[in-house]
């Protein structure tokens, strides 16, 4: 199996009535400080508060009623999680989540309230993999993966196939990757729908494995991630860098302080709440690491899950500029 845009189209006629169409907003601020026209797809607003709903339920909704009756699993640092929780509960069926035990708290919690049963694991992703693979052996439950699972690669793309209807004649679009589902069906969304645009992948210095591997030519697997960023701790997987190698025209690195500096200033400037994985395209911007002068630049802010008792900028040193 593979991704196409027919299979984006799919999902979007399945999520009709399940996700919601998040905003675009824009800001001045934002656009001087880019150089170009910055359209911010504001997925902190959809269900669960990250874009991963959508590709959680069309994997949800695509099951068999046979192979829905055995459930769900997966594993995951938080949204994704909640996201097929959420979509399992909505079908009526049973799911279990791994989790590592550093993920927090919020995300935690709201797993459990979406009614997941959570398994807790080492914060490693042979630990997270060896974990769900018993949860499956003594459950036949059926794995939705983050990311490698083509029906949540295709639920993601939906977002991008918003942002372009909504926005013409984008020049640049960015979004984060982390296990590469969001950019897998973006890149495939962006290129039926503005092949003129090209799409860049964000991704904190401190967990750079898909910036290794676009150079490399291969994955490279070694990297032990160390980000504020916990949405994007994940490996890029094999089926997203597939995609990733030939649709994806380049990837970036932001360091954790500028990812909480454009956080902060997302929060202030466009009066919305963002999380540092969401802030990582935010920053491959305000920091110059993608040349946005005179574009027009679409920008994916996937979550908005923020423990409110630990915020980034109490915790990392950070140089907030006047004005």
């Amino acid at each position: 199996m593979n991704l196409d845009f027919d299979a984006v189209r799919r999902a979007q006629r399945r999520l009709e009535g399940l996700a919601r169409r998040t905003p675009v907003l824009t800001s001045a601020h934002f656009d001087a400080l880019a150089g170009g026209r910055v359209f911010f797809k504001c997925e902190n607003f959809q269900r669960v508060g990250a874009f991963k709903f959508r590709g959680a339920a069309n994997a949800v909704f695509s099951l068999s009623d046979t192979d829905a009756a055995r459930g769900v699993a997966t594993h995951s640092s938080g949204n994704h999680g909640q996201a097929l929780a959420l979509a399992a509960k909505l079908r009526g069926i049973p799911a279990t989540v791994v989790m590592p035990d550093n993920a927090p708290r919020i995300k935690r919690a709201a797993v459990e309230g979406y009614g997941a049963n959570i398994v807790f694991c080492a914060p490693t992703q042979a630990d997270r993999e060896h974990t769900l693979a018993a949860v499956v052996a003594k459950s036949g439950a059926h794995v939705v993966h983050p990311y490698e699972d083509w029906d949540v690669m295709a639920g993601q793309g939906t977002a991008a196939a918003e942002l372009c209807a909504e926005v013409p004649d984008l020049d640049l679009v960015l979004a984060p990757i982390g296990g590469g589902g969001l950019i897998s069906g973006t890149s495939v969304s962006v290129k039926a729908l503005a092949p003129g645009a090209r799409v860049i992948g964000a991704e904190p210095a401190g967990a750079d494995d898909a910036w290794r591997s676009l150079r490399a030519g291969r994955r490279v697997t070694d990297v032990k991630p160390d980000t504020i960023a916990d949405g994007l701790r994940a490996t890029v997987g094999e089926n997203t860098f597939g995609i990733i190698s030939r649709l994806v025209a380049d990837i970036v690195r932001v360091d954790d302080a500028a990812i909480v500096r454009a956080m902060r200033l997302v929060w202030e400037r466009l009066k919305i709440v963002i999380e540092p994985s969401s802030a990582v395209p935010v920053a491959a911007l305000t920091e110059h690491a993608v040349d946005a002068q005179g574009l027009r630049v679409g920008v994916i802010l996937t979550g908005g899950n923020v423990d409110l008792d630990r915020l980034p900028w109490q915790s990392v040193q950070i140089d907030i500029p006047p004005g």
